[in-house]
């Protein structure tokens, strides 16, 4: 591996963010499947970095069509685990939101400005709600949740 940065400043032993780009087109073109894996591990961790845009940029003019397609399916795979873990985390946000509110979802859905069977969509992660309406469950749950704490304290026995 240590070959693959010919007439390259770096190593291929330097962390992947620190390579050039001319070393991240030398270890594709010149590495096996070994010499690449470092390069795959790191798209995975951040797919719509530096170094995921400088791939996209070599794949649109590598005229190594199997290792282009590899590379596309990589950069494809990681944007897609990213994305299902980061619509689950809305999904989670929502349900938290609903359950800290204290509301039916009915009465939570009519607090937030949307309706029941939209709700639902929201909670089972089919659709995601804008950030505005993220920011709206929020506050609701904030606001019910507070109301129903002063509640609690009002009429607990003295």
């Amino acid at each position: 591996m240590a070959d693959l940065f010919r007439n390259v400043d770096g190593s291929p032993n330097d962390p992947v963010d620190t390579w050039p780009y001319e070393g991240m087109v030398s270890v594709i073109e010149r590495g096996n499947i070994l010499d690449w894996a470092p390069l795959i591990d790191f798209i995975r961790l951040d797919p719509w970095g530096r170094v995921a845009r400088n791939l996209e940029i070599y794949l649109g003019y590598s005229d190594l069509e199997d290792v282009s397609a590899f590379f596309r399916l990589v950069l494809e795979d990681a944007r897609d685990r990213v994305e299902a873990s980061e619509r689950k985390e809305v999904q989670d946000t929502v349900e938290s939101s609903w359950r800290r509110s204290g509301l039916t979802r009915q009465n939570f859905a009519k607090a937030i400005g949307t309706s029941p069977s939209r709700l639902s969509t929201y909670l089972s992660g089919s659709v995601v709600p804008s950030a505005a309406m993220v920011v709206r469950m929020r506050r609701v749950a904030d606001r019910y949740h507070a109301f129903s704490r002063e509640r609690q304290t009002a009429t607990a026995p003295q």
